[in-house]
């Protein structure tokens, strides 16, 4: 964790409580998750209770308050994608980086999660890597992905 980067974030909103939306959402792409301790300095320098910054952070997907991957892989698992293979695609990703859904890899450099419906229906099955679209997968074409992303 950055405490520079993550101090010069939280400086550059303090005692603007409008801001705390903005605040945690640059700290959470800085440092890919929210620890307990850099939610109290928001709270405290943004002039917002702690139980408020709680209630964001716990309130929105976006935000996490376990440590993230460095890169975030979201299968999507709608309608549209499961009938073209969807299932599989999350297999094989669970093999070759070697977590469930869920999880973070060991080294931090992945976390996957599945997604509902990703807005790309007549393009799936999809992935998306750190909101980089991957459309029409199939699970031969998945390893190539993930190794893009070394």
């Amino acid at each position: 964790m950055d405490k520079d980067k993550i101090d010069q974030i939280i400086s550059k909103h303090e005692g603007k409580a409008k801001n705390l939306i903005h605040a945690l959402m640059e700290i959470q792409h800085a440092n890919h998750w929210l620890p307990k301790d850099v939610l109290e300095k928001v709270s405290e320098k943004l002039g917002v209770p702690l139980n408020r910054v709680m209630q964001i952070a716990t309130f929105y997907k976006t935000f996490s308050l376990v440590p993230q991957g460095r890169h975030e892989v979201h299968v999507c698992m709608g309608t549209a994608c499961h009938v073209r293979g969807a299932q599989q695609i999350i297999e094989k990703v669970e093999q070759l980086i070697g977590i469930r859904t869920g999880e973070t890899n060991p080294d931090g450099k992945f976390s996957l999660e599945r997604g509902s419906c990703l807005g790309c229906c007549s393009l799936g099955p999809e992935i998306v890597i750190d909101g980089r679209h991957h459309s029409r997968m199939t699970p031969d074409k998945v390893e190539e992905v993930l190794k893009s992303y070394d």
